[in-house]
């Protein structure tokens, strides 16, 4: 176990000393917040008071207010979405590079098992991605506090440092699978890029889900980002949105859940948060399997 630990601090460290590894895993989360600060945000704001204008008897002053804390909060839910994908993606540079120098043949060498090694790189992905969401959790929740926004209960707390946990490791797990197919920095960069440029619409963080085409939803529902974006906008929109949407019948505030992927509808259905976490984990549990079985038909290659 001391071997264990020792490798993932080792990991941890290389990440963390490598700023430019750290800016870009935070690229994407630069890039939300540019977009809604000029472009995007000031379009979600007058579409939700537009939406609360059709009611008479409303105070448009209160409903701006309002409305712009609700997307304000709905947006950094999407950046820790963004946040568990991008970091846990730079952390396995480190993987490659150790594969990519000749460093793993080494630490192969070495009286550690494949597991202890194989788990050090998982965990250090897993445990950066907390680090980072944790933090940018709580930044976020200042600024908030900060724009009228009333602090986070301890549940709401509790809540989020689960769906933290659980999200983190869908990444530390689907990106250690994509890291053993990797055999060199330029495909990692590769995939990097792709996946930086893809995680913001899959996640309905750039355009919500409701916006889009059928089929496009559907695709976006079929992958694991939509749901951990759906978790934690739930979460931590819930208090905000009843109060924009207080004296609005509820169907109009859950189709405008439904619409701006709050909530999301699958098979006609509107799951849960219980649902999409359990859901997530199930699918981390399956990555992690598929992540076990690469490295035991990759043996050989890696030596």
């Amino acid at each position: 176990m001391e071997q264990f630990f020792v490798f993932t601090g080792r990991n941890l460290k290389s990440y963390f000393r490598d700023r430019g590894s750290v800016f870009f895993s935070l690229l994407s989360m630069f890039i939300v917040i540019v977009l809604m600060v000029f472009f995007l945000g000031d379009m979600y704001i007058e579409n939700t008071v537009a939406i609360l204008g059709e009611f008479p008897g409303r105070d448009a002053a209160v409903d701006r207010e309002n409305a712009e804390l609700l997307i304000l909060i709905w947006n950094f839910a999407g950046i820790l979405s963004i946040n568990a994908v991008t970091v846990t993606l730079a952390v396995y540079s480190v993987m490659i590079k150790d594969r990519v120098t000749g460093k793993m043949n080494s630490i192969y060498t070495a009286p550690v098992s494949r597991g202890i090694i194989t788990g050090g790189y998982m965990a250090a992905a897993w445990t950066a991605s907390v680090l980072v969401c944790t933090i940018t959790l709580f930044i976020t929740e200042i600024y908030g506090i900060i724009k009228g926004m009333d602090a986070f209960s301890p549940l709401t707390h509790v809540q989020l440092i689960g769906l933290i946990l659980v999200n983190s490791f869908v990444y530390a797990a689907f990106m250690y699978l994509l890291a053993m197919a990797a055999k060199t920095e330029g495909a990692w960069s590769g995939i990097g890029t792709v996946i930086g440029t893809l995680v913001g619409f899959l996640g309905g963080i750039y355009i919500p889900i409701g916006s889009l085409s059928p089929a496009i939803g559907t695709l976006m529902k079929c992958t694991p980002i939509i749901y951990g974006t759906s978790m934690f906008r739930s979460v931590m929109t819930e208090a905000v949105a009843e109060i924009t949407f207080s004296g609005v019948p509820e169907e109009v505030l859950e189709e405008y859940r439904i619409v701006t992927g709050i909530h999301l509808d699958v098979f006609d259905r509107t799951i849960g948060i219980t649902e999409e976490w359990l859901g997530l984990f199930l699918c981390g549990i399956l990555l992690l399997a598929a992540g076990i079985m690469a490295l035991k038909y990759g043996r050989k290659s890696d030596r």
